[in-house]
């Protein structure tokens, strides 16, 4: 069914209460999601993106229901990949020769997935195509938000940036827009998208949205690909992402650490407890990776100064779980962030120095050599492990 955003403009996408998992099994989608497609009924009939392929005969049956799928003029497709165009195909074989907008990367990314050669169009950014009525859609390209082939539109006389993944969230809702959903809901959402999709690519975007910019677009909407269309203050996400693409911290601490027989486990809580008597204003939060939401946990990482790594020594290296984790981290990019290790081990203690490795090469910058124990921590030794909290505090920690 679908649902008016402004004057000629639809929603006609897709909202996924049950969508769990994203990209294969990267990304948790605990809120469920939205794939948004959007119809343009001018002079020029417009649609502008599609849904995953899991709903397509859905989707292009509710389609025919709203509007004849030959007066269909036009069909923009922003980005290739599969949750936007993957009922392409099936739509594509009811109206065959419809012309397709779209960038250069976007033909390669369309043409190697469905191996079909349709009538595309390609365009680059300030291209515009005319819909009728005194109105145009102008391009904008956005390689690397997140793909080579990523593009968005501008409906001028309606003002709605159609931005693609740009902006978006993982967040199924029937409200259509920011203003009817839950704000906190909204805006985690919002950050754990950015934080594990679309943070790699910050230097990209800080120079996207100047070239925005320079357009002097009036924007009264952001449509998003998933999630809410901002209508509310639709510019308070654009100051969002150039907050958050600027290095982004705030005052946190975070603790992550994996375990074998608890000793590693038992530093991580008393390490926290030296971190918090040190900085009573500081937030602390502690996860053992294997018991958490691992895109929650990058997302507090995101928002944290420091990270401290912990995970006891095992055949002279670190527990898989830990290392996978800081694999992740370290295709994200985060930047301007500080990081310690600690762990316990038996016999030969090279999990530490492991730590460190991954850690530097994933960005950070070390303010100690890290803190070891041998065996199972006893009073003494949780007596050192809270004084590295509080050295990690302060922000000076030094060698042990």
């Amino acid at each position: 069914m679908k649902k008016l955003l402004k004057n000629n403009t639809y929603w006609v996408g897709k909202v996924d209460w049950e969508l769990r998992r994203f990209h294969g099994d990267e990304l948790s989608t605990n809120s469920g999601s939205t794939y948004n497609s959007y119809l343009v009924k001018e002079e020029k009939t417009v649609l502008i993106d599609t849904v995953w392929a899991p709903y397509a005969k859905e989707f292009v049956g509710n389609l025919s229901e709203e509007v004849r799928l030959d007066s269909i003029d036009y069909i923009i497709a922003n980005h290739g990949e599969v949750d936007h165009s993957g009922s392409l195909p099936l739509l594509m074989e009811q109206i065959p020769d419809t012309p397709i907008y779209c960038s250069a990367n976007a033909v390669k990314s369309l043409k190697g997935q469905y191996h079909r050669d349709w009538n595309f169009n390609v365009v680059k950014t300030g291209d515009r195509l005319s819909v009728g009525n005194g109105k145009e859609l102008i391009f904008v390209e956005m390689p690397m938000l997140h793909w080579p082939d990523s593009m968005a539109a501008y409906l001028t006389g309606d003002n709605i940036l159609f931005s693609n993944d740009a902006f978006g969230q993982h967040y199924a809702n029937i409200a259509l827009f920011n203003d009817g959903v839950d704000q906190n809901v909204l805006m985690y959402e919002a950050m754990k998208y950015f934080a594990n999709i679309i943070n790699p690519f910050s230097p990209m975007l800080r120079r996207k949205l100047d070239e925005i910019a320079s357009l002097n677009l009036q924007i009264d909407m952001i449509a998003t690909s998933h999630g809410v269309i901002w209508r509310d203050d639709p510019m308070q996400i654009v100051k969002k992402y150039a907050e958050w693409a600027a290095d982004y911290q705030e005052d946190q601490i975070t603790v992550v650490y994996d375990t074998m027989w608890n000793g590693t486990r038992t530093l991580a809580d008393t390490i926290a407890e030296g971190i918090r008597s040190a900085d009573p204003k500081v937030a602390v939060k502690v996860f053992n990776i294997t018991k958490s939401d691992v895109n929650d946990v990058i997302t507090e990482v995101f928002r944290s100064k420091t990270v401290v790594i912990g995970s006891p020594t095992i055949s002279r290296s670190i527990l898989h779980s830990i290392a996978g984790f800081l694999h992740l981290v370290k295709e994200l990019k985060f930047r301007n962030k500080s990081a310690a290790a600690f762990g316990c081990y038996g016999w030969s203690g090279e999990g530490v120095g492991e730590l460190n490795k991954l850690l530097q090469d994933a960005g950070f910058r070390l303010i100690d050599p890290g803190f070891r124990n041998m065996w199972n921590p006893d009073g003494d030794a949780l007596d050192k492990a809270h004084e590295f909290g509080k050295k990690i505090a302060a922000g000076q920690a030094a060698a042990q």
